[in-house]
């Protein structure tokens, strides 16, 4: 636990929400890993670094497993960048949401280093957190043909496999009203309060009262509201920034066409990133759960579906099966944010323990798939079967 405890301290104590903190903190990742034998490239996506490790067997037939996370976090108070330890919390931003994760996927690459069966790649990103939707760095890994057979991403999941994800559409909305001065607004037509309605209409529209296996309804939020040019004067416009995470299933496009039918609107920007889903069945995944029940035998670690979105998404575009896996701990995003110290422990065990392990999960799914193709007797009659 005292490893990647400290080496999570440290990282917290970064301000990664800034861009010079951000390469100061990558320069940390980088040096770590490399004191330890662990070669890392470093790869420059809109003047911010990507690092990537492999360890384990060179590149060939070997399977390829990605353990990925991000070093940014969303701006906090100085005080949030000084981590704090009260009992089994560690306290800080980013604790949760990931630094926690990354510093015990640090430690459990280090850990399997010497295997020689399934080749281990580490992928640290910058800009998860990042507003700047179109271009995101695990998009590029992927295309420089970096990813893998599989993938875990480290978001906060309580030490849960997480195979659905909603996905994300992002709206950004123009409400329009009618100027007039501020001592008669009876005149005009508040643009600004026009927003708060076209708001909760787009809470009852009918895709938001849709759910699914694992998610009782989509999440919707407002992120910011802008208008009105002067004090004395009734708003004519009025921008705003909604954040829709739509369920697996739900087509964007028509959500999309159900906000448009609002009056007085008009959707000046989207972006769409798709839902997360992967078969509870995949061989990776149920090696990942029979690895996870080992470090947690008295709890359940099946599959869940996250209301956040996460960057697993661009391997799942890619063909990739990704899950969202992460430790346990709270608030991320929010004042208190914490990570379990325990859990960070566990979570490095089970990482080690599922790559030592995987070898025989996909032994064996190999000669299930033989026994289906192969296990096949002439009975009379010229038919087949079992």
């Amino acid at each position: 636990m005292i490893e990647e405890r400290v080496l999570a301290e440290r990282l917290i104590s970064y301000d990664t929400s800034r861009r010079d903190e951000l390469a100061a903190a990558a320069g940390f990742v980088k040096g770590w890993l490399e004191s330890r034998d662990i070669e890392v490239r470093e790869h420059d996506h809109n003047g911010l670094p990507v690092l990537v490790a492999d360890v384990g067997p060179a590149a060939g037939d070997a399977p390829c497993v990605v353990l990925h996370g991000h070093l940014d976090v969303v701006p906090g108070r100085p005080e949030q960048f000084a981590p704090r330890i009260e009992g089994d919390r560690l306290i800080g931003r980013g604790a949760y949401d990931m630094k926690g994760g990354l510093a015990a996927m640090m430690c459990a690459l280090k850990d399997v280093a010497g295997q020689e069966r399934i080749r281990v790649r580490f992928v640290c990103v910058p800009d998860e957190e990042s507003e700047e939707l179109d271009e995101r760095s695990t998009d590029d890994v992927v295309k420089r043909g970096l990813g893998g057979d599989f993938a875990i991403t480290g978001e906060p999941t309580d030490l849960h496999i997480g195979v659905e994800a909603k996905g994300v559409l992002v709206m950004q909305i123009d409400v329009h009203g009618r100027a007039a001065h501020s001592s008669t607004p009876w005149l005009g037509d508040n643009a600004v309060l026009k927003a708060i309605d076209v708001f909760r209409a787009i809470e009852s529209l009918p895709f938001s009262r849709e759910s699914s296996e694992m998610f009782d309804r989509p999440s919707i939020n407002l992120g910011r509201i802008e208008g009105g040019e002067a004090l004395n004067q009734v708003p004519e416009r009025c921008r705003m920034a909604v954040d829709v995470r739509y369920l697996p299933g739900q087509d964007p496009g028509e959500i999309l066409a159900q906000v448009r039918a609002i009056a007085d609107i008009d959707v000046t920007r989207t972006f769409i990133h798709p839902p997360v889903t992967v078969a509870r069945t995949n061989v990776y995944v149920r090696a990942l759960c029979d690895a996870v029940a080992r470090s947690l035998p008295d709890r359940e670690v099946m599959s869940v579906g996250r209301d956040g979105a996460s960057d697993a998404a661009s391997f799942i575009e890619a063909g990739i099966p990704a899950v969202e896996f992460g430790p346990a701990g709270a608030g991320h995003h929010g004042p208190e944010e914490w990570v379990s110290l325990t859990s960070l422990a566990r979570y490095r065990r089970a990482l080690g323990d599922f790559v030592r392990a995987l070898p025989i999960w996909l032994e064996r799914s190999a000669a299930d798939a033989r026994g289906v193709l192969g296990g096949l007797r002439a009975v009379e009659g010229g038919h087949q079967q079992k």
